[in-house]
Formats: C-alpha cells, structure tokens, sequence
C-alpha cells in the first residue's frame, strides 16, 4: 500500500468530506522549510495560509527547533496544579510587556477552542460569585467562529460548522455582525461610522441584563471568510460593554502576534477586553498551547478559602507544557530581536498593492480587503451586485484544487480565497505567490 492509500486507511481528517479524497489524496508532506513544504516526491509548495493560520516564523525555524531541543534535554512536561515551572513563568512576564493593558492573569489550555471554554467558563462564573445571578447568557457576533468544542460553537453563527449540532448547543443572542463589502448601509469601512452597530446598541438595551459576556473575533471574521470591519467598531462596543456590566471576550486566537500588522488586532482601537483568548501564533505553529488572559478583577473574584467553592475547577492535562512554552519563547524573542512586525508591515503594503495592480480588474474578484499581511479575494459571480457563485459549484475549491498542482496551498474560505502567510515571507515569495494564485484563478475563471 503507498502511504495515501495507508492515510486513507486509518485516518479521518479535520473539516473534510472525506469522499473527496478519492479525487484529490492527501498530501504527504516530508519536511518543512521557511514558507515552503515538501512532498514526499520533493514538490514544492508555498504555505500562504501558514498551516491554518498558526505558522507565525516559517517552518522549522532553528532559533525555535533549538530552544524547543534544549527544553526536551531538561523536561517535557509536569501537571500544573500545585506545580509550575520556569518556562511558563518566563512566557507570562514577556506576554505582560505586549498584551493589552489590564490583563495580568494566565490560564493555560492546549488549543484555541479550549481556551474560548475557559474564558466562557470564567465569565459565566465571575458573574455569578460578584452577585450578578441573572447573568447567565452569551452574545456573539453573526458569521463569528471560536471553535468547535460545544461551548464555542454555541457562541459561533456558522452554519457548516454548527447547524446540525444546535439541539445540543446553548441559547445565545446574536448581534449582526458588520459586512462592510455588503454593507446594507452602502458605506465603506474607510469612512463610516459604524452605523452597523446599532444592533449591538438595540441587543444591549433589550438583554444585557441576562448577559454574562459578549465574545468577538476583534476586526477580522476569519472563518466567515476573512471579514475585515473598522476599529471603531471595537471601541464602541467596549463602551456599551462598561454601561452594562458585560464582559468583553476578545478572541485573538486569529489576530494574536501581528497578523493584523499590530501585536494584537485589539491594539488598532487602543481598548483592552477583560478576558483574551490567544492560541496559534503563540508558539510558532510548532506546539498545541492557548492561554486566557484576564484581569486582577475577574481573578479577585475567585479568589478565596477553598471550601466557599469559588476555585474556577477547569483543567487541561497539558496546561502549561513546558515545551509549548519554549517554543512560544522563542517566538517572543525573534519578533522582539529581529523587529518581525514593522518588517511585515512594509511587505504586507507591497502584497496588497501586487494584489490589486494584478487582480483587483478581474471580473470575478468583487473586492481585494486586507488587515496586515491577511488579504481576501472575494469570488462573485458579478462585479456589479456582488452576487455570489452559488455554494454548490465550489468555485474556490476549485481553484485550490488547480493552486496545489502549481505548488501553492491556497485553502478557500467557500468563495472566498486569501493569503495569510508567515510573518517572514519576503518580495520574490509573494511575487511568486501571486504570480501562482492568478494563473490557478485564470484557470477556472478565465479573465477576457
């Protein structure tokens, strides 16, 4: 058997109809190296989505594989009750320096979804031991995503993700979240005033006081296929979040570590949330690792003899694995040292300019939006209405179908394809990126 065929065998991926393997194989992927991936025939492929967004530095950075290879020599993991160890303490006194002001404590997990468990956990409790019992329910954004563990699919408005599992999932109040390439305002992001949230404004006023906490993906709707809306929208909603005594979740688990072109997105409004959820970037892509982060306020809040009950009773059996934590120190250090986000800045200017000289007057690319180096193609059927290509035709993936053949992994969003590449990608790379994704596009939507 070749080791597709053993693959198929035994394995059941993630987020995949598996049936359509049969046409396209998994790839088995040998090594790693920069932006780049190697298959087990030595084919190239270009990492633009950087492995689901998580692949902050490029793959198999030394200055990463050798803190994580010295870690290893000393101790690869302890429980974290009672027990702790100087990697983790070290994570938390350099994430302090960079993380909104106001947020000191750190909860430890092992993945993006567990850590939006932990901050609604932490928000229902906190609620419930300052006196404010009636506080028991969540809001969240339309088109939002926070994972797929019960908890965060109940605060997420994905159908494809959480549809089928809603007889299961708890009651939450949904505020329409902006569509600023669709804005039913006809404005643009550019220049308006979020007159979107007045349905934040009008939720607020009927169910705050049922509400323990508001959850968002600050300015960039990932799953939802790379929704980018302005920071004033951000700011306003701390605002009614203080009158109304909420909660304010934000979950950077997309954002975190300068994918925005900031350390965090919620740095681009200067507002802090009172519980943050960080995860993918944290270790590079090389480690399972999420913490939550809240403030000296929501902590007091537990804080007290263990027999009056208030101890927040979650755990993770790798909670602060000391590997993770080498890796996410590293991390630290290179963006620290080698200026990693300013850098990224100027080639994220550049990208999104070679993206629209070359792309933005192609009859099928409604709209080019970018947040950082994040840039969003939108995939319409028409220019002037921006009429969508109907779901079932699939038209971006199969685009990504015709990118894997030229050597570029360019996962859809459904009709919606992007670039969101290590922060290390350079000039000759995003030219031949481009130059990759417009022949793939051209391919199945041929521009006249």
């Amino acid at each position: 058997m070749t080791l597709e065929e053993k693959d198929l065998k035994y394995i059941w991926h993630p987020c995949s109809q598996m049936k359509d393997y049969e046409e396209l194989p998994p790839i088995i992927i040998e090594r790693g190296k920069g932006i780049y991936l190697y298959d087990k025939n030595g084919k190239e492929y270009i990492d633009i989505v950087s492995s689901w967004w998580c692949n902050l530095l490029g793959h198999c950075n030394e200055k990463i594989n050798a803190s994580i290879k010295t870690q290893l020599e000393k101790l690869e993991h302890v429980i974290f009750a009672n027990f702790s160890h100087n990697g983790a303490i070290e994570l938390c006194e350099e994430l302090v320096k960079i993380i909104p002001k106001g947020l000191t404590k750190f909860n430890f997990s092992d993945n993006g979804s567990s850590s939006v468990e932990a901050a609604l956990k932490m928000a229902f409790q906190y609620q419930h031991q300052i006196g404010n019992t009636k506080k028991t329910k969540f809001m969240c954004l339309t088109d939002g995503y926070h994972g797929e563990t019960v908890g965060a699919l109940s605060v997420g408005s994905l159908d494809l993700y959480a549809k089928i599992y809603k007889p299961m999932l708890m009651e939450t109040i949904h505020i329409e979240a902006p569509d600023c390439y669709r804005c039913k305002y006809n404005l643009s992001r550019e220049k308006c005033n979020c007159e979107c949230f007045e349905d934040a404004e009008e939720k607020f006023e009927k169910y705050a006081e049922e509400v323990s906490a508001v959850i968002i993906e600050p300015l960039l709707q990932a799953s939802a296929g790379m929704r980018i809306y302005p920071p004033l929208y951000l700011k306003k909603l701390r605002e009614l979040c203080n009158k109304y005594d909420v909660i304010f979740i934000a979950d950077e688990i997309a954002t975190n570590f300068g994918r925005t072109g900031k350390m965090f997105a919620c740095d681009h409004a200067e507002i802090s949330p009172d519980i943050m959820c960080i995860s993918k970037g944290l270790t590079g892509g090389y480690m399972p690792m999420a913490i939550t982060i809240t403030t000296d306020k929501i902590y007091n809040a537990f804080y007290a003899e263990y027999n009056e009950g208030k101890a927040f009773m979650h755990s993770h059996t790798y909670s602060g694995n000391p590997l993770g934590c080498s890796a996410a120190l590293a991390v630290q250090k290179i963006l620290r040292e080698h200026d990693i986000i300013n850098k990224a800045k100027i080639r994220a200017k550049y990208l999104n300019n070679q993206l629209k000289e070359k792309l933005e007057a192609h009859k099928n690319i409604g709209e080019i939006r970018n947040i950082g180096l994040i840039n969003a193609m939108e995939l319409v059927a028409d220019k002037n209405t921006k009429e969508g290509f109907d779901s079932k035709l699939r038209m971006g993936y199969q685009i990504y179908k015709k990118a894997l053949k030229r050597g570029l992994l360019l996962r859809p969003l459904g009709n919606v394809i992007y670039f969101n590449p290590p922060l290390i990608i350079n000039e000759e790379e995003i030219d031949k990126s481009i130059n990759l994704c417009i022949s793939s596009i051209n391919d199945i939507l041929a521009n006249p």
